[in-house]
Order: C-alpha cells, then structure tokens, then sequence
C-alpha cells in the first residue's frame, strides 16, 4: 500500500526575504510535489502568494512577535489547528514560531522539528533560552555542516538527532545560456556602470551580521592600491533597517569611496544580476549556513569570495583545502577587511578566461552538489522516520 498523505504544519515569522522565508515556500513545493498537504502559519509578506501557487494553506497570524504573550495565544492556535486539520508532524522555520510550534507539538502529542539556517548569537542566558527551542526536535535540521558542528558543539544534540539537508537551488533559472546581453547591459546601466567596468557584487540582507562595511573597508584598500574601473554594487534590501543603512552611507563618505560603491537594492531579476557581475561577495561576520546567494552565483558561472563565517568548506571549493586548479572561488577570515581586499586584487587582475575557467568549475560544483531532487528525497525519508511506521501504513491516528 502506498503511504498515506502527510499534513505538516509548518511556522514561520515571515514571508518576505531570508533564508526561513524562502525555506519554508521551499518545503511546501516539495510537499506539495510528492502529494502531502503544507499548512503555513505566518505573518507572511510580499511572497505569502506563493504559498497557495504551489498548492500549499495559508494562514495568517503573527508569528514573528517574540512577546511571550503573544507565544502563547499563539501555541493554543497551533493546537487547534493541528486538532483542526489532523496534522501529522509540526515544522518550525525560527524562534519566535518555534517555541509557538513547540509548545503545540507537545499539547497534541505530534513530533516536532525545526530546521536552522542561520547561527544564532547567544549574548546572555536569556538569548541561549531563547534560541535552544531550535534544537528541541525530535530532528534538528541544518543546512550545512558547519551549522552541524555548531549545534553539536553548543548545544550537545546527538549527532543522530542532527540531519544535514544542504539547501538547494532551481538550476532551471539560474542558466547562464538563458542570459542574453541587452538584459546585462541594462542592469548595469542602472547601477551606473560603465562598459569595459568590473563589478564586484556584495550579496546578502543590509545587515550588520552580512558585512557590508567590511566590503567598504575593503573597497577603500583597492583604491588606495590605486586598482581602477572597479565599483561594488550592494543589491540586498534593508527591510527597514534604516540605522545600519545610514551607518553604511557615512562609512561610504568617511571612506571616500562614493564613486565606487552602489547600493542598489534587491532586484527581480536575479540571474541577470549574477550575469553583471565580475566576483560575488558574501562577507558575514557570523555564521549563515548555506547561503543560497553563494551558491546561485556560482550556479551562474561567477568566481565567489566568501568569509570563513559565512559559508563552510561545502559551499564553495577554496584553498587549502582543494588545489588551485579545482578552486570554486576564496575564503577569507571573517571581518578582516584587508584580507578581502587582497582576495579581490588576485580575481580582479587574473585573465578573464582563469576567471571562466574558475566559474565553470562553480557551476559544475553546484550542479553535482545542490539539485533540488535529492534534497527533497532526504527530507521526505526523514519526514516518514519521524512520523512513523503508522502513519505510512495507512492507518489514521487517533
């Protein structure tokens, strides 16, 4: 007998940007795909529409609050929809909607599971509290291995109880053969980008985590070095973090580096956006997982610069750990912006064809590494793990 459907609940603070966001629209493809029913719980967001586009239940609550109160009102809502709708298994993406999902879990008895895409920061003993529902699952998913030595290491969680499930990319659009010029050139165009310019792109949210101002610092080295026809162009979106913008602007002019730094914000056209650029840099001062700007890019055949914090040995292939005829791009100590410079000094004045040649490797790397399929596959077997023999019998629960 061919096992039943599954109905997942799965919680999300948003559904906007961000790696939660796009991992839970993620999910409900794959759940939807393979013939089980996604119900999303969020406060959702500009991308809340995909939810029902993939076939997936929306339901809108505010699940990104972090007041306890709201937790709680939250926990019994998740209960009765979990009563409601026969759930099979909770599935929190974040904290504020993990202790919510977690408290409902163990109200109706179901398993509950969380995936993390991030490393958290853990100031105090309130912030540890805070963040140690994530690894109350009776899986704890992580998007790489350098958040599964994370979890082992803070937190103790057996490593039987860790899955590594890398994220994956939709390799259908990001394909460089589907890039034609007039779509580079106008891109450009609207950076202020002159012709025969090389465009070091700085990927990732307008954070302070994300690094921006070590790509300014860094910036400034390369024109002190006196490197020409060289801008940056940051292209993530500040979700209203208008302090940490300002701060990047006076760092811009205290660092004379207007002429060689855009901020041009998230664009719609993401492949394109890779297509324009030289080098792509992603230089997070903290653990992210497995950033999926990092790997899109070299997806899209652009050599990559990555810190050490940023992105672990499996998201990009960089010395030492591979020989230079096998490098997808290069790491870099995490907030040291002399280090970065000097890494976009060795890309910038390589011919362009080791430039192809290291891209090509990228996107060779990424394809072998990251499809979509298999990621679904083990998620799926760890779904059926969780719930349990019953539950893909045929056989109802109580």
């Amino acid at each position: 007998m061919p096992p039943r459907p599954l109905t997942v609940l799965i919680t999300v603070p948003t559904l906007d940007a961000g790696a939660a966001d796009e991992g839970a629209i993620e999910l409900v493809r794959i759940l939807v795909r393979a013939h089980h029913r996604p119900i999303v719980v969020s406060r959702g967001g500009r991308h809340q529409g995909a939810v029902a586009e993939a076939g997936g239940e929306f339901i809108r609550r505010d699940m990104a609050s972090k007041n306890p109160f709201t937790m709680l009102r939250n926990s019994v809502a998740l209960a009765r929809i979990v009563r409601a709708r026969r759930c099979d298994l909770v599935h929190a993406h974040g904290r504020a909607p993990g202790w919510s999902a977690y408290l409902a879990a163990r109200i109706m008895r179901v398993p509950f599971l969380t995936t993390w895409y991030k490393g958290f920061r853990e100031q105090n003993w309130a912030k540890r509290l805070y963040n140690s529902v994530m690894v109350r699952g009776a899986r704890v998913i992580v998007v790489s291995d350098q958040l599964a030595d994370l979890v082992h290491s803070r937190y103790g969680t057996p490593w039987g109880r860790i899955a590594v499930i890398p994220r994956w990319i939709d390799l259908g659009s990001i394909e460089p053969s589907k890039i034609g010029p007039e779509r580079v050139a106008a891109l450009r165009r609207n950076w202020g980008v002159e012709p025969g310019t090389k465009v070091v792109l700085a990927v990732g949210r307008i954070l302070r985590r994300k690094g921006h101002h070590i790509v300014v610092q860094a910036m400034q080295r390369l024109k002190l070095r006196g490197v020409k026809n060289v801008v940056c162009v940051f292209i993530g979106e500040d979700h209203g973090r208008s302090r940490y913008v300002c701060e990047l602007w006076d760092l811009v002019q205290a660092t004379g580096t207007s002429d060689v730094v855009r901020m041009a914000g998230p664009g719609d056209d993401r492949a394109a956006t890779y297509a324009a650029a030289t080098i792509v840099v992603s230089a997070a001062t903290q653990p992210e997982g497995l950033q999926r700007a990092v790997l899109e890019a070299q997806a899209m055949g652009r050599p990559v610069i990555v810190s050490d914090a940023g992105a672990g040995p499996e998201s990009v292939l960089a010395p030492p750990a591979v020989a230079d005829d096998r490098i997808t791009g290069l790491r870099v100590p995490a907030g040291d912006p002399a280090e970065l410079a000097a890494a976009l000094v060795h890309l910038l004045s390589l011919p362009d064809s080791d430039r192809r040649a290291i891209g090509a490797r990228g996107r060779s790397w990424v394809i072998g590494q990251f499809r979509a399929d298999a990621a679904a596959e083990s998620l799926l077997r760890l779904y059926a793990d969780v719930v349990g023999r019953a539950a893909w019998s045929g056989r109802q629960r109580d």
